[in-house]
């Protein structure tokens, strides 16, 4: 039952990391475009008009986020006529919002009627009147409920749901046009309207939910930061951590702000709109984030460094060649996972006994000293070139040096003090097989002498999850390969994953496998699907 669960959150999971391009750009157009805007170019000018419609552009794709991850999380979940599914995401994500705001119309509920001033004159005290107000708002013009990026969660789900049950619907001839992809607009369509009176009536408590969410956490303090920090960190093993990260970053969840007239919500979305606004004299300081800015320069390349001092003298040289582009990949896009799969399975009371507690602590020290910068990895920290003065950054120069030192000496000690096998240590083996190698081991498992298809390391991959028939579903999110099988027991062993197929390891779920290949997942995952014919 929790393996089944678990692979549920983990194909979610990953469906959430589709539309992390449009999150990418959102800091990159708006920090850069306000920055020439604001405090380099004059108005008017035909670069300063440039600059404008660059930050208008991240502007649009933030206040229409939940849009995208409505449409994202439909293709991503689609088992077939992946394009029609995000087609159904999009009209369902119209038919829903604006049903939510037809049906508020209809019971007396309109923008004027939820106004602050209005309420108070109706009898509600001003906090009251203000959390009601906070229930709704606009969404590409559409009067709803304010439910931020939840709504495009909720109408993904549903619009794959719905699309997975219905595309392969037959009809008699004389209905044969409304049969299969037609049947799923349809369906989509009739499904928003229960859907958004149901919405309607339930999304109050839920929203009152999260706004005592919201005050628990602001009131938690440095306590709550470590707990989200370490849980951060607790849960990427195990493909969930998207799942606290997400609702902190980008909705009510993270808090609110009024910048300028306009209130966001979740701290990435404050933060783009303070790198937007001219009068804004810094960052937040409190964005659950910064703290990666210490262990991504600092603490991991030191523990980087205990690993390699720790191998034996003649492994030291194939254990660089490991942990050096892990480390240049994490300090320049901030993807840790390559590192940390090096030594999650060979120690694991080295991850999460010592490893994650100590990223939790960044966490409490970014935000004790104040640290406020835009972006935790090198490449997505270029905003912060243009609007130096509100980046709060200087004990940085002295704590990431200082969680240099902390984690290289305290991964030493554990690793010499309990013999712990990190890479190149003992019989650790520092070793890439070839591709004959694994075609060998494999023939010998299945007492066959059967040759692969294909040199190709995708071929390889179709024939260890126990060939295309076999495969269900195939996605990825940033450096994992995220495969539905139908029997378990026609894939091959972790060990075979690791060993023979290039991949840093494995995490199950029920008949789900998540494959980490690293930053060069999105390739595998193409070729991938073009041999298996998916879309």
């Amino acid at each position: 039952m929790f393996k089944k669960i678990q692979g549920k959150l983990q194909t979610f999971a990953g469906a959430m990391m589709v539309p992390i391009i449009l999150l990418v750009l959102v800091g990159f157009f708006v920090g850069i475009g306000s920055a020439f805007t604001n405090y380099i170019l004059t108005p008017g000018g035909f670069f300063y008009n440039i600059f404008s419609m660059l930050s208008s552009c991240g502007f649009f794709f933030m206040n229409s986020l939940q849009m995208w991850f409505a449409v994202a999380i439909a293709f991503t979940l689609a088992k077939k006529e992946k394009g029609w599914a995000a087609f159904a995401g999009l009209v369902l994500f119209f038919t829903y919002t604006s049903g939510i705001g037809k049906w508020a119309s209809l019971n007396g509920v309109t923008a004027d009627t939820v106004a602050v001033e209005a309420l108070i004159k109706s009898g509600m005290a001003m906090e009251e009147a203000m959390n009601y107000n906070a229930l709704f708002g606009e969404v590409l013009g559409i009067f709803t409920y304010n439910m931020g990026m939840f709504s495009g969660l909720i109408v993904g789900v549903i619009a794959s749901m719905i699309h997975n049950k219905f595309v392969d619907t037959t009809l008699p001839e004389m209905f044969g046009f409304f049969a299969g992809t037609k049947m799923v607009i349809i369906m989509v369509t009739l499904a928003s309207v229960p859907l958004a009176i149901i919405t309607y009536y339930v999304w109050p408590f839920i929203g009152g939910g999260l706004q005592a969410l919201t005050t628990f956490i602001g009131n938690s303090g440095l306590l709550g930061t470590f707990v989200f920090g370490t849980m951060d960190k607790a849960l990427l093993p195990f493909g969930l951590h998207h799942l606290i990260a997400f609702p902190i970053e980008y909705s009510r969840v993270g808090g609110t702000m009024e910048i300028d007239g306009i209130v966001y919500e979740g701290v990435r979305n404050i933060i783009n709109g303070q790198a937007a606004s001219a009068s804004a004299a810094g960052y937040i300081t409190r964005n659950f984030t910064n703290g990666r800015l210490l262990f991504q320069l600092g603490g991991i390349p030191g523990a980087a460094l205990a690993m390699y001092h720790s191998a034996n003298k003649e492994n030291r040289k194939e254990v660089a060649s490991i942990l050096l582009p892990a480390v240049f990949t994490l300090m320049v896009v901030g993807i840790s996972e390559p590192f940390e799969y090096t030594f999650l399975f060979a120690a694991p009371a080295l991850y999460w006994l010592v490893y994650a507690p100590l990223c939790g602590l960044c966490y409490v020290l970014a935000e004790v000293f104040k640290i406020s910068i835009n972006g935790t990895a090198l490449f997505f920290m270029i905003p912060n070139l243009f609007q130096p003065q509100k980046v709060h950054a200087m004990h940085a120069l002295w704590l990431i040096p200082a969680m240099f030192a902390a984690y290289y000496f305290i991964f030493k000690f554990l690793i010499k003090k309990f013999d712990l096998q990190t890479p190149g240590r003992g019989e650790a083996k520092v070793h890439l097989f070839s591709k004959k190698e694994y075609r060998d081991a494999r023939a010998e498992s299945h007492g066959t002498a059967e040759k692969a298809n294909s040199e190709s390391l995708e071929f390889r991959i179709v024939e260890a999850l126990g060939g295309a028939e076999n495969i269900v579903s195939v996605t990825n999110c940033a450096t994992r390969l995220r495969v539905t099988v139908k029997d378990e027991s026609l894939v091959a062993s972790d060990d075979d994953w690791k060993t023979y197929l290039e991949a840093r390891n494995v995490v199950h779920g029920d008949h789900s496998y998540q494959i980490i290949y690293g930053v060069q997942v999105q390739n595998i995952t193409t070729k991938v699907k073009d041999i298996l014919g998916m879309d």
